[in-house]
């Protein structure tokens, strides 16, 4: 695909993939340190207040935009193939995709693998959506959205509600999602060269990591090998330089497929998760904004 754009994001990536080939047997807590330095690449919003709250057992962030709709939710799951990061690494970015949109968004720490494997996270996130309508929020009126393993999180959570038997939440956003375990796109072949940060090698530890002795081809660990039937919308977004962009395209396929309302995006000359540039670069706020004008009508704003 296109060519790669050098940016903050490309320059930050390129440093911690750097690192992590410089001490191949780094520590996780090192590992974790490293990659939640990523939040630097991502402006403070304004006017956004921010509360700690019990999410159903599962610690997380209510990121609050002023003069937000206060009965619409985001539950946001971040990224860090379900190994690193946290809430408060991916706050901002939530925040601002919250703020365009004109609503409120809870960002979960859910648990961390290798402490604990899959499906502890898809149960944390199941449990913020109980937490949630206990306190009043609808279904209709709650999305969900995340980025790298985090798009997994926001759509495998939904295909364990449907499971269920819950009420599914009006809409998903899924941001360069990691969804194939088995790390078989052609994108990790064909943007080899252009991806700074993810590598087939680099996501197969990550998905050997969360699953733990759980199978790489479980549909709730895999969702290219889930049923799709009475999915939600959709909309998928991924950088064109990136190794995981066939995950996404692959998604959408397999959606389209299912008759699942689908959108999906291109950032021309983009890495994973470009999105985390947001307030500091033009184009990752241009797909905030585009994500954000998506969701809003199908939350009802």
């Amino acid at each position: 695909m296109g060519q790669a754009v050098i940016n903050a994001a490309y320059k930050h990536f390129a440093k911690v993939s750097d690192r992590i080939r410089a001490n191949p047997n780094m520590e996780l807590e090192q590992l974790r340190f490293l990659l939640e330095e990523m939040h630097v690449l991502t402006a403070e919003p304004t006017d956004v207040t921010y509360e700690e709250v019990d999410a159903g057992g599962v610690p997380a962030i209510f990121a609050k935009p002023i003069g937000a709709a206060s009965d619409r939710v985001i539950v946001y799951t971040h990224g860090g193939g379900c190994v690193t990061n946290s809430a408060q690494s991916h706050r901002k970015l939530a925040a601002h995709l919250a703020k365009a949109a004109g609503v409120h968004s809870l960002v979960l720490d859910y648990r961390l693998a290798p402490e604990h494997t899959f499906p502890a996270q898809i149960e944390d996130t199941v449990a913020a959506h109980r937490w949630l309508r206990s306190h009043g929020y609808t279904a209709a009126h709650t999305a969900t959205a995340g980025d790298s393993a985090g798009g997994n999180l926001a759509i495998t959570s939904v295909l364990k509600l449907r499971d269920l038997g819950e009420q599914l939440p009006a809409a998903v956003i899924a941001i360069s999602p990691w969804l194939d375990m088995e790390a078989r796109g052609e994108s990790f072949e064909t943007n080899a060269d252009s991806d700074v940060l993810v590598s087939r090698e680099l996501s197969l530890n990550m998905s050997g990591t969360y699953l733990g002795n759980a199978s790489r081809s479980d549909p709730l660990a895999n969702p290219l090998n889930a049923n799709l039937k009475r999915f939600p919308p959709v909309f998928v977004t991924v950088g064109d330089a990136e190794t995981l962009m066939s995950d996404g395209e692959r998604f959408v396929k397999h959606a389209k497929a299912a008759d699942v309302d689908t959108v999906l995006e291109y950032g021309r000359g983009q890495q994973h998760i470009y999105q985390i540039m947001a307030g500091r670069s033009a184009e990752a706020d241009a797909s905030i904004a585009a994500m954000a004008a998506w969701l809003r009508l199908r939350l009802g704003l």
